[in-house]
């Protein structure tokens, strides 16, 4: 008997599918026609969106609130398209200037109006005032800055130097990487000497630079041609 009812089942699912199909069709028709008119704007029958991180804008019929999008986000740069989305408060849509320069096709985004840090009110530090809006709309609070500007903060040591060992005669380097606001200052010892290096040494030398992060300093110490003296324990500190 399942010989025969083989043929049966697929002539019922053929059916089912080609039924299935118009009213698809037609449903996507009418949802496209809808699609282009948006009616009549009743904002007491719109959903109010929450935990919209970069805040809200209005929807294609500038009706209903939708969240907006946030930093870094692809969006719409023209105003009166609505395929990406718009960018929220503080924020504009812009395209990467260096993608354009290195013949990339570049896309979008939203980029903060203002790259100027800020202090949040637990004295924490965020790059950009949509960052710090981002943060606290995920924690569903609304908070106001302490200040512009980066907040006041002890020196911390982010990247301390390495443990080394080499043959005498070559160089070796020590790497110290110190973030605070204001600039920390950052000076080098050699454990039970308490004088600064490099001193009158000439060849221990001495170099720092800001970065390679905001408010951060890197130092090097550098010993050339190392002898048996040079051995011991180097200490970074900063103030």
């Amino acid at each position: 008997m399942k010989p025969l009812l083989v043929p049966a089942v697929l002539v019922a699912l053929m059916q089912l599918s080609q039924s299935f199909s118009v009213w698809y069709h037609r449903g996507w028709l009418r949802l496209l026609r809808e699609g282009d008119s948006c009616g009549n704007c009743e904002p007491e029958r719109c959903a109010v969106p929450t935990n919209c991180r970069a805040g809200t804008v209005l929807d294609s019929c500038g009706c209903c609130p939708e969240c907006a999008n946030s930093e870094g986000q692809i969006c719409d740069l023209d105003a009166r398209s609505n395929f990406y989305g718009h960018c929220g408060d503080n924020l504009e849509c812009q395209l990467d200037v260096e993608d354009i320069k290195s013949g990339e096709i570049p896309e979008p985004q939203c980029v903060c109006t203002s790259q100027e840090s800020v202090c949040g009110p637990e004295g924490k530090t965020y790059e950009n005032i949509c960052q710090f809006h981002e943060a606290y709309a995920e924690k569903g609070a609304n908070e106001s800055i302490k200040h512009k500007g980066p907040c006041e903060s002890a020196p911390v040591i982010s990247l301390p130097p390495r443990d080394t060992q080499n043959f005498t005669g070559n160089d070796v380097i020590f790497g110290c990487e110190v973030s605070a606001f204001p600039m920390p200052h950052l000076e080098w010892k050699k454990k039970g000497n308490q004088m600064f290096l490099p001193g009158d040494d000439a060849h221990i030398s001495i170099q720092a630079r800001g970065g390679p992060r905001k408010y951060s300093i890197t130092g090097w110490l550098q010993i050339q041609g190392i002898k048996k003296s040079d051995q011991g324990i180097y200490i970074c500190q900063t103030k």
